[in-house]
């Protein structure tokens, strides 16, 4: 297992309690991690594991009594376990009175960033006053799993997401004693009440329109349906599977990754006044308009030969990138994947603390949980993200 270091400030872990107030996955996390400790804490108590025959055993397990817990994301309900002898008593929850938030950020942190086992023995040593094993940590981190599969799989049917964007981010995992690198598609929609969800991510081992096909199977058959305009890079995999599983709908092309492929096609020098035209032609949000700067663009600079292939591309392309202009309703939020791009910067963010995941359960149990901290906070918000 990869050593690793923490990344947060003390600013940045009292911002993660601060707004993790009301995160039911913060919430479960923590739930399940007092119930782990408690239950390796009798365990320990009584020298013996379930069923154990051992000379040194001191007492007999006695089952649990259910005790709340009140914290700063609201009331655990907690199984804390007794022993026969009713000596037992579990240190974690008196230390964490006086330690809840170095606790609470250092869990988050465990479980959300990902940090490796061996740490994680550490830090609950340090916090809680007990030694754990590695293997304790690895089977305490692997209660996550069942929570991201059931929100990974969570039925998409209830409501409608007329626009959905999508990406694909790559990220590093052992197999076979090797090193790898595989694809992590990701899929947010837009519902019909204005609204941003995360509708789904999928690991798989390339980026082709095989795989964007299959991610595409995924969702629909969770009930994704009505589909009206798909946002996207113009990766060729990715185009081919949108027009095969979304016969009815439009592609928009991501106007920021557009624009940066036009202009870099050009040299930069006596090449201002084109540029400057180009970026005022993607600030319009009338097709009609759009249509006729373009035209004057080409018009005017594809007969000279340094801007003939960048005008050439332009042309091609131009009515993709306005595609939201027309089944966006002039939206300019869906013109680009820009949020998309700041959602993968937080999975990054994460990923790098990892560097190398040491298997795809583990790759997707962290992508898993920081998608779900982001999701709920977008379903918190109160602000609609598009207004039409």
């Amino acid at each position: 297992m990869t050593q690793v270091h923490f990344t947060l400030e003390t600013e940045d872990i009292q911002s993660l309690i601060d707004h993790s107030v009301k995160d039911n996955a913060a919430k479960q996390i923590l739930q399940t991690v007092f119930n782990q400790l408690m239950n390796e804490q009798r365990t320990n108590y009584i020298q013996a594991k379930n069923y154990e025959r051992s000379e040194a055993r001191k007492s007999q397990r006695n089952g649990y009594y259910e005790r709340e817990l009140t914290t700063r994301i609201g009331s655990l309900e907690l199984k804390v376990p007794r022993t026969r002898d009713g000596g037992f008593s579990p240190t974690v929850l008196e230390r964490y009175q006086r330690n809840e938030k170095a606790l609470l950020a250092s869990m988050l942190e465990m479980y959300i960033s990902g940090v490796s086992t061996r740490k994680v023995s550490q830090i609950v040593e340090e916090l809680c006053g007990k030694s754990v094993s590695k293997s304790f940590v690895s089977s305490l981190t692997a209660q996550l799993d069942p929570m991201v599969s059931e929100w990974q799989n969570r039925s998409l049917s209830d409501r409608s997401f007329p626009y959905v964007m999508t990406d694909v981010i790559y990220i590093k995992i052992r197999e076979n004693h090797r090193v790898v690198s595989k694809s992590c598609h990701i899929a947010i929609g837009i519902s019909g009440d204005e609204e941003r969800e995360i509708i789904g991510f999928m690991i798989q081992n390339e980026e082709s329109d095989e795989t964007w096909s299959l991610f595409f199977d995924y969702l629909k058959t969770r009930g994704l349906s009505e589909v009206e305009m798909v946002i996207s890079d113009a990766h060729k995999g990715l185009v081919k599977a949108i027009k095969k599983s979304f016969t009815n709908a439009s592609w928009q092309r991501c106007q920021v990754h557009f624009m940066r492929n036009i202009l870099s096609c050009i040299p930069k020098k006596d090449s201002e006044p084109f540029r400057e035209e180009v970026k005022a032609l993607f600030k319009f949000t009338d097709i009609e308009t759009a249509r006729k700067a373009k035209n004057a663009i080409v018009s005017g600079y594809g007969e000279q030969l340094k801007y003939h292939k960048t005008c050439q591309k332009l042309d091609e392309g131009f009515e993709d990138a306005f595609q939201y202009t027309v089944a966006g309703k002039g939206q300019s939020r869906l013109k680009s994947t820009n949020l998309l791009e700041r959602l993968n910067e937080e999975v990054r963010r994460r990923e790098k603390v990892i560097r190398i995941f040491p298997n795809d359960a583990s790759a997707t149990r962290l992508i898993g949980a920081v998608l779900i901290d982001r999701h709920e906070d977008w379903l918190s918000s109160t602000r609609k993200y598009i207004q039409f």
